[in-house]
């Protein structure tokens, strides 16, 4: 069965209809059907069939309604042929018109969806804002999925065969391999949730072969730090420069560090120090106040800089490290558009608000034993924090025994 969605032509500053083309060879069906659905010209891919940007929030809902419609139609074709009743252009039309008049499909206890859904309701309220919004974009990448294969997901087809279409359908869709690979970890997990309630699954089929490659950690060194620290900024851009520079030395995530004020201080023989709980994993942290950020709260009358939101703060760094020289050229992934790719790029254009936390882990990595920092950033194990030291620190720190082994 294929399924064509197409735009009549039309004013490209107006809105033109989406029709659907639906053909089946061997039940010799052929229907040309416009949709009460509209977009413009400058916004639908003709060659993806569906809105250019499926991220902006009305795109996002057009996209969903057409892809259930393909599943509907799917479903209601099989269940006519099931019971052996005709199939005509009519009965399409009135199909197609009975969908767009229903709210939502709803899922069956064998599909996938259904137990991920409820695996995310039972989690509300128990893990953190941050985990449930990457649960519920591994919900909607699934949901995308299955308008891709026009057909639900039921929990006994999710095995090898599920892992090597989904896989597929990651790179023709140009995902990023991890994004691919942690929803197919969350779908294993999500198995496992059904399995205790006594559904037959596979499990263990659901192996995913990682890709070797070398990952690009970005890291302000000691020698940039400096440069930040000693550049003569615009006013605009003076609070995030203070905030670049505390966020390299506490080692904090944006959601943590961009809420500290005077009232977390806390003096412990007489050190100042920061007692707060980190909004992610709810571990309380107490942290002694580096002599840079002593000298930037002075600055401040004692208290920490203006709070600025995420995006304001990103973007203003890029200014920061651009204003400071930071132009070697790095191979890495950049976002461009709504998807990422490996590109080269200068260092300041993949600035984000984490360099901060990467770069307290590697600066420090070496300088101060490791259990000490793994409590002052809060990672579980050795193991997650060391993914964020930048590789060639490791290789510099290991040179440095040798050589003191060897005089």
């Amino acid at each position: 069965m294929n399924f064509y969605y197409f735009i009549s032509p039309c004013n490209r500053s107006r809105t033109c209809s989406i029709n659907l083309n639906l053909t089946d060879e061997n039940l010799k069906i052929e229907l040309l059907f416009p949709l009460p659905l509209r977009i413009t010209s400058e916004e639908w891919d003709i060659e993806r069939q569906r809105p250019k940007n499926i991220y902006l929030k009305k795109h996002k809902v057009l996209n969903a309604k057409l892809d259930r419609l393909k599943i509907f139609l799917t479903e209601s074709i099989k269940e006519r042929i099931m019971k052996k009743k005709i199939i005509s252009q009519k009965i399409l039309i009135s199909h197609i018109k009975k969908y767009f008049f229903q709210k939502e499909i709803e899922h069956q206890k064998d599909d996938l969806l259904f137990y991920v859904k409820e695996y995310i309701e039972k989690k509300n309220g128990l893990i953190s804002n941050s985990t449930m919004k990457r649960y519920k974009v591994f919900l909607r990448l699934l949901e995308r999925f299955e308008g891709y294969i026009s057909k639900r997901i039921s929990i006994e087809s999710v095995n090898s065969d599920f892992v090597k279409n989904f896989l597929l359908f990651g790179k023709k869709e140009e995902y990023c391999e991890s994004t691919i690979h942690r929803t197919i970890y969350f779908v294993r997990t999500i198995l496992n949730f059904a399995a205790r309630k006594g559904i037959r699954t596979y499990s263990e089929e659901l192996v995913v072969k990682k890709t070797a490659h070398l990952k690009n950690i970005i890291t302000l060194s000691e020698q940039e730090l400096n440069k930040i620290e000693e550049l003569k900024v615009p006013k605009a851009l003076q609070d995030a420069k203070k905030w670049l520079i505390i966020s390299c030395y506490t080692g904090q995530r944006i959601s943590d560090f961009m809420d500290f004020s005077k009232e977390q201080l806390q003096f412990i023989d007489g050190k100042p120090c920061l007692s707060f709980f980190q909004k992610k994993t709810k571990k309380h942290i107490l942290l002694p106040l580096h002599p840079n950020i002593k000298k930037i709260m002075e600055q401040s009358e004692d208290d920490f800089p203006k709070h600025l939101s995420p995006q304001i703060y990103n973007r203003q760094i890029k200014e920061i490290a651009k204003l400071s020289g930071l132009t070697e050229i790095l191979r890495t992934r950049k976002k461009r558009g709504f998807r990422s790719r490996i590109e080269n790029v200068e260092k300041w254009e993949v600035m984000t608000s984490h360099v901060g936390r990467r770069s307290f882990a590697t600066n420090f990595y070496g300088k101060i034993p490791t259990p000490l920092l793994i409590r002052a950033t809060g990672h579980s194990t050795e193991q997650m924090f060391l993914n964020y030291i930048n590789h060639q620190q490791q290789v510099i720190l290991l040179g440095e025994h040798f050589e003191r082994l060897a005089g």
